[in-house]
């Protein structure tokens, strides 16, 4: 990074450390995939707090149970659409979904029954089940978003029965080794920070409990670094090694339901946040517990992401902190667009179809994509389009909005030769209302007019 980017890096970081009043803040910025700068202000045992000073990271435990969830998915072990029932049976809201417990709109509640249970020394699954045998629910089911962070206690069930092994030995095995991260934990391992409570109205501090939550633990009980933060910020980012293919973590970072429904900002995913933020979607997730706060967040598109890591309760804006360093490097180093270069190579039948077509008497372009993709839309940018994946000679598979998952179909006459396009029964023609015999409806025999009588 160029000096005057790392001192406008810390300058916020420094900022929000000493308005916030946190006891120590610690944060980098992932670019590229690489750990592109740190910056840590305040003090833990004396010194200031480093890379590979560990902090409770709340919530964003939520998405490392997500990855295992979506890692059976993947392996054909279950169907996220498949109800608790088929997987955990016994609860009182075995009718919910794989799908709903990880994007929280299952409508559970939101904490487990009894003591504060971030504060409190947790129970098995067989004593949690048990407090929630009756008004699990506060929501049907789908309706809404509702966080519930005993969903994700659920669903390190689900991993632990699908598995055979605890939720937490199944994310050494699958997740943390294979992705070098060796100082994520459950508890914490020296150099490690304490987590302190703020006197609102006086500059001193109070001692959080840090106990294992038990079975609520899937819900925030893991400890990280910034190094390994890192490398999980990559992970949301698309660079996701061999534990899952980037196309499914892409499908987490898609909103399955948004927190506020008029211009929205907030949304979940499959166990990720979505965000929109100084006109950036980002992704990731935040994280609170006692005594700590936590954040990481990736702007996918263009691959810069940051985090940031506090050892306080409260008053620290960490998931704003987070944004702003993303903002900061792409307002001071901007990355280079890549070269404009031509294809490798492309299928002259193919190069014969790009150009005008129209569904009705709109007109659209289809261009020509590298590796036989093609891109439809609107001539006048408005209305909806589409990345198509080819599938067969004449099939091809939406990628985007409207028309992810479905069927574009080149539709050819008795001589072979292309005559109009079928999307998912939409018809596409080269002339406005072109090709009359397949237009729905048929077209008027008048043909077009020049006036309304």
């Amino acid at each position: 990074m160029l000096q005057t980017t790392e001192f406008a890096l810390l300058r916020r970081v420094a900022t929000e450390q000493a308005e916030s009043r946190a006891p120590s803040l610690v944060a980098a910025v992932v670019r590229g995939g690489d750990l592109v700068w740190t910056g840590a202000r305040g003090k833990v045992d004396g010194a200031g707090p480093t890379a590979d000073t560990q902090y409770r990271i709340g919530s964003i435990t939520k998405t490392f149970v997500a990855v295992l969830v979506l890692r059976l998915r993947d392996e054909g072990k279950l169907d996220l659409n498949d109800p608790l029932d088929k997987h955990v049976p016994g609860t009182s809201f075995g009718n919910v979904t794989i799908a709903q417990l990880l994007a929280h709109t299952a409508g559970l509640t939101s904490e487990s029954p009894g003591a504060w249970w971030e504060r409190s020394e947790g129970a098995d699954w067989e004593t949690l089940a048990s407090s929630l045998a009756q008004d699990a629910l506060r929501h049907r089911s789908g309706a809404r978003f509702h966080y519930t962070n005993v969903g994700y206690g659920v669903l390190g069930e689900l991993v632990a029965r699908l598995r055979g092994v605890s939720w937490l030995d199944a994310l050494r095995a699958e997740v943390l080794e294979p992705l070098d991260m060796a100082r994520t934990t459950p508890h914490p391992r020296a150099p490690a920070a304490l987590g302190w409570a703020v006197h609102p109205f006086a500059d001193v501090l109070l001692n959080e409990p840090t106990p294992d939550a038990g079975a609520m633990a899937p819900a925030g009980q893991l400890w990280s670094t910034v190094t390994d933060l890192a490398r999980w910020v990559r992970f949301i980012g698309g660079d996701t090694g061999d534990v899952l293919h980037p196309d499914t973590v892409a499908e987490m970072r898609v909103p399955a339901h948004v927190d506020d429904n008029d211009v929205w900002t907030n949304g979940y995913g499959l166990g990720f946040e979505a965000l929109r933020i100084g006109g950036r979607r980002l992704s990731g997730h935040s994280g609170s517990m006692p005594g700590f706060l936590a954040s990481v967040l990736i702007d996918a598109r263009t691959g810069t992401g940051a985090l940031a890591l506090a050892n306080s309760t409260s008053g620290v804006g960490i998931v704003t902190l987070s944004a702003d360093l993303i903002n900061l490097v792409e307002e001071h180093e901007p990355e280079l667009p890549a070269e404009w270069e031509p294809m490798a190579e492309a299928d002259p039948e193919l190069l014969g179809l790009t150009g005008l077509w129209h569904w009705g008497p709109t007109p659209y372009t289809l261009r020509l994509l590298p590796a036989g993709w093609l891109l439809l839309a609107p001539v006048n940018g408005r209305g909806r389009q589409a990345r198509f994946l080819p599938v067969t000679r004449d099939t091809w598979i939406g990628q985007d909005g409207y028309y992810a998952g479905e069927t574009l179909t080149l539709c050819r006459d008795t001589e072979g030769n292309p005559s109009h396009f079928d999307l998912a029964t939409f018809v596409f023609t080269r002339e406005p209302y072109g090709t009359a015999e397949a237009i729905p409806g048929g077209v008027d025999p008048q043909g077009w007019r020049t006036r309304q009588d």
